[in-house]
């Protein structure tokens, strides 16, 4: 069966191919696009998209096609702009764009497959040279929200990704996490040092102890409070992964998550080097 392209849906003549350019938003080493995107739009549309450092992406009258990585090899159309003004700046938002209202419709539905090698590092393509290889994986019946529950045993959450579990209250993660007891495991991935918790009936379990340090970063714990004391809250945010070693239903008794709590503690030695302090 023939693929479905992105030009079958965008319908973009051929003659226009040379004045259209897109551009591709992947991890920089400091942040996830795709986090930021599910946070606010605007970070990836605007700030990403239209940033530009020594080199300009874009000339003044050009259609402009944002993508955003998902993961190996598919990306989420974003937004398509046609560039309305070059601001002359240089490591700054140096562009001014007006949103293609005919486009409307797709962005944020719109997943692409299309696979970057390692001799195609440039962010912004021609879009006439890639074209045919921009396959329509789905097209998402409402706004991209970030992934649903993937299974206990392949939690794996950066602050920004539980943050906006938590505000958005995503229903299958909400589900999951609401009436589950676990022992967790936060990683600090800036110094590697780790932190286990428990979530049980007596701290509301899992789902009300994230929640809590998605409001405040420490969830009452006294070095990860002091932890932000010294460094702020956005350290936590920068820099913190969330994930679960062991999960339990509400009736197993709280003293069963207690003793695994503790033999991770051991096992991992997070009161030496981590974050434990009992």
């Amino acid at each position: 069966m023939p693929k479905i392209t992105l030009n079958d849906l965008l319908g973009i003549r051929p003659e226009d191919y040379p004045n259209t350019r897109i551009r591709f938003n992947q991890y920089n080493g400091t942040y996830d696009p795709r986090d930021l995107y599910l946070q606010n739009p605007d970070i990836v549309n605007v700030r990403w998209f239209l940033w530009r450092s020594q080199k300009r992406y874009y000339r003044v009258g050009q259609v402009a096609i944002c993508l955003l990585k998902l993961s190996y090899d598919t990306w989420l159309l974003t937004t398509i702009k046609r560039i309305t003004k070059d601001l002359d700046v240089i490591e700054g938002i140096n562009y001014e764009g007006e949103e293609l209202e005919e486009y409307r419709k797709y962005f944020g539905r719109v997943i692409l497959k299309y696979h970057k090698t390692s001799k195609d590092q440039c962010q912004c393509r021609k879009y006439g040279s890639i074209c045919d290889d921009l396959e329509v994986l789905e097209v998402l019946p409402a706004l991209f929200d970030g992934d649903e529950f993937p299974g206990y045993d392949r939690v794996r959450l950066s602050y920004t990704q539980l943050q906006s579990i938590i505000e958005r209250q995503k229903k299958s993660w909400i589900a999951a996490l609401e009436n589950q007891k676990a022992v967790y495991l936060i990683t600090d991935k800036h110094t590697g040092k780790l932190y286990v918790g428990s979530a049980t009936s007596d701290n509301g379990m899992l789902l009300a102890r994230w929640t809590s340090y998605a409001n405040n970063g420490h969830g009452g714990n006294v070095e990860l409070k002091d932890l932000v004391s010294e460094k702020g809250f956005d350290y936590i945010k920068e820099n913190f992964q969330y994930s679960i070693l062991e999960n339990y239903n509400a009736r197993v008794d709280d003293h069963v998550i207690l003793e695994r709590e503790s033999w991770w503690k051991e096992t991992l030695q997070s009161r030496v080097f981590g974050y434990n302090s009992n």
